[in-house]
Parts: C-alpha cells; sequence; structure tokens
C-alpha cells in the first residue's frame, strides 16, 4: 500500500531534511529537535548523519524543498503548531506523491504494480493518517 511505503520511506526523508536544516543551519540542539517532531534524539542523530532518511531523494524538486524549507523556517522561528506541523509534512508527502517520486519503491515493495498506468498517488484523493 502506498501509505505503508509513504510511512517508511517518505516521511523519513522529509524529517531528515528538516532535523538537518535545524541542526545545521539554526544551530538547534538534537534533543530540541526531536521535540518538536515528535520523535527521538536518537532519531534525529540518525537523520543528520543520514543513516535513517535516506531511501528516497525528494529534495531535488523545487516545489518540495521551498515547502519543507517552509516548515524549517516556521519551526525555527517558532510559529508552528503540533497540529499545522502535521497537516504541512502531509502535505508535502502528498506532492511527493502526486510527483510520482514515490513510485520506483511501491514497485520495489510490490512487482505487480505497473508504475507507468497506476494513478493512486497522482490522483490526489489519496490522504495518509498513518503519520
Amino acid at each position: 500500500m502506498p501509505c505503508e511505503v509513504a510511512v517508511k520511506s517518505v516521511v523519513p526523508s522529509i524529517r531528515a531534511f528538516i532535523a538537518i536544516e535545524l541542526t545545521q543551519s539554526y544551530k538547534m540542539k538534537q534533543g530540541d529537535v526531536a521535540v518538536i517532531l515528535g520523535i527521538t534524539q536518537t532519531a534525529v542523530s540518525k537523520y543528520t548523519r543520514q543513516v535513517r532518511g535516506a531511501v528516497l531523494k525528494i529534495d531535488d524538486s523545487e516545489q518540495i524543498r521551498t515547502m519543507m524549507q517552509q516548515i524549517t523556517n516556521l519551526i525555527a522561528d517558532k510559529k508552528i503548531s503540533p497540529q499545522d506541523l502535521t497537516l504541512r509534512l502531509c502535505q508535502v508527502c502528498q506532492v511527493v506523491r502526486r510527483n510520482g517520486l514515490m513510485c520506483p519503491l511501491c514497485k520495489r515493495s510490490d512487482p505487480t504494480i505497473n508504475i507507468r498506468t497506476c494513478q493512486i498517488c497522482k490522483s490526489g484523493n489519496s490522504t495518509c493518517t498513518s503519520m
């Protein structure tokens, strides 16, 4: 299922981008980033060392990179609620899916999927509540 692939690949990629930006560009402590993202400090450490969250490269897309940078800026400026953070993370995930960036991972997960004709993620009707 695409949501399972998203939880295992897209969400970690988004979190990795944000964790790296917050710890490197904004000099935030890993523990503070962990609290904001609702993960452990160990997870933040793995994201910043690119041990986790590197399965899918999503920041090559200017649209996605901009969205993630906006989230990072809002976090750094303390202008985002946990609910808005969740909503924005879901929006990034939806754009990743609509742009077909997750298709190769879905194909690897289920070889019977024809990624040329599959429209599950591209239709824009898919929603993920697995975060």
